[in-house]
């Protein structure tokens, strides 16, 4: 953005008008446009080919070797070649697999063309055999090194700053339909990116741009291929009420307790991980095990299936909405107590993005206090999941989108307790948490199904 260089070249900061109807922006957005067509395409085939391959390894194979029904031990070696699979590409392929999970969801620099295959790879590994972790971290990779790539082959020397914003946008195109709204992608992107001041407009109008495309091309693939669209959505929304006083209570709750699982969960994912550092590969499958072994017994203490611990939640979601009712209070406790466990585990060792888990993970504690009196079932999803979100992710705007558009319509009435719940989630959250230096992370973001 020449407009931009000029303006410190001078001493003075950038004007932001003057560079919004430069040719130079003009060009910016055309390009935006024609990236996020290619970038969605191929964020549609990952998504597509993750969710071929979860039901065919868990269940046509079992089939395919003649056993009647995925018997409940499945998990075991699925998980432990998972572990396998994810620690090799991590230690010997470029790129280390992407983005460290255990440091949260950050939108760094964009990957290099040979780091992608690596970091699909992992992503492939953790997502197809059950991991807790979401496709969203890997394809902010995918969609970043694409458009960074592009922007490179078309003019040699590229500035930082348009490598910075075409990545952003890149980004934006591949998550554009996953989150349920492409605003609320281009608006995790800019918030995961600590962007800010008078020139957020105008780094944030192409993820916008990028994301708008993405979202259509999502659609008409979609459509054309019969798959669906792979987007967040909620299919039966419990009724909303105006929120009370004792909900407000509720949501001080929601926010504190959410804060105190957040902190627990890192700081035994961050303990993991010191583990995995020193002796990779079999600390790995041995973490895979445990998630298996997780699911395996949440499977058989309630009753109910075992993927509601694997994966990462995304799918899962709705079911467990709709069929709450269907849950005791102690199931419920269980599959919070395993999928957060099998969280930390996952996000030690394995690749891919901390969103879906965290959003499980509340609902679930949101739909059990819900059994109590004073707190909605609806209230209680929409602060679990904006609570959780905020301690995982510590972007607290981001986290109240992602609660309450979920909602659709009810999410403006129950919109109020998740802001008081998130605020006190992420005020809490930066008390629980003492500063330290992350360990260096590879610039790509590294993360499908339930």
């Amino acid at each position: 953005m020449p407009v931009a260089k000029e303006g410190l070249a001078n001493g003075s900061p950038p004007d932001p008008l003057a560079i919004l109807r430069s040719r130079p922006y003009a060009a910016l957005l055309v390009m935006a446009a024609l990236i996020g067509v290619p970038v969605s395409v191929v964020a549609f085939g990952f998504l597509a080919l993750v969710g071929e391959l979860q039901p065919l390894v868990y269940t046509d194979l079992p089939e395919a070797l003649g056993l009647d029904k995925t018997p409940p031990w499945w998990p075991l070696p699925l998980l432990a070649v998972a572990g396998l699979l994810t620690a090799l590409s991590i230690q010997y392929l470029p790129g280390r697999g992407g983005h460290e999970p255990t440091a949260g969801l950050s939108a760094a620099g964009p990957p290099t063309l040979t780091e992608l295959p690596g970091i699909v790879f992992a992503a492939l590994a953790t997502l197809v055999f059950g991991a807790v972790l979401g496709p969203e971290a890997p394809l902010i990779a995918l969609g970043s090194g694409l458009a960074a790539a592009a922007v490179r082959l078309v003019r040699r020397g590229a500035p930082e700053q348009a490598l910075a914003v075409m990545g952003a946008a890149g980004s934006s195109a591949a998550i554009s339909a996953l989150l349920g709204s492409p605003l609320l992608a281009a608006f995790l992107l800019m918030e995961a990116s600590g962007l800010g001041g008078a020139m957020l407009g105008l780094v944030l109008v192409p993820g916008l741009l990028a994301s708008g495309i993405g979202a259509l091309i999502f659609v008409g693939l979609g459509s054309w291929t019969g798959l669906g669209t792979y987007s967040l959505a909620l299919n039966d929304v419990p009724e909303a009420t105006s929120p009370t006083v004792g909900e407000f209570g509720w949501a001080l709750v929601i926010g504190l307790s959410s804060a105190c699982a957040g902190a627990a969960i890192r700081w035994l994912a961050a303990r993991l991980r010191t583990l995995v550092d020193g002796r990779r590969v079999p600390v790995t499958v041995l973490l895979g095990l445990v998630v298996a072994g997780l699911a395996i017994g949440y499977a058989q203490g309630t009753g109910k299936p075992a993927a509601d611990v694997l994966y990462s939640g995304e799918n899962a979601l709705d079911p467990l909405l709709t069929h709450s009712a269907t849950y005791t209070a102690g199931a419920l406790a269980l599959l919070v107590l395993c999928k957060g466990l099998a969280y930390c585990a996952s996000l030690s060792g394995f690749r891919g993005g901390p969103i879906f888990p965290a959003m499980f993970v509340g609902a679930a504690g949101g739909i059990l206090l819900s059994h109590l009196p004073g707190l909605t079932l609806a209230a209680g999803f929409a602060m679990g999941i904006g609570a959780m979100c905020a301690a995982m992710l510590r972007l607290p705007l981001t986290s109240v989108l992602l609660a309450t558009l979920l909602l659709g319509a009810q999410g403006l009435t129950v919109m109020p307790l998740v802001i008081v719940a998130v605020v006190v989630s992420h005020v809490v959250s930066a008390r629980l948490t003492r500063p330290a230096t992350e360990p260096s992370a590879p610039a790509a973001s590294g993360g499908k199904r339930s």
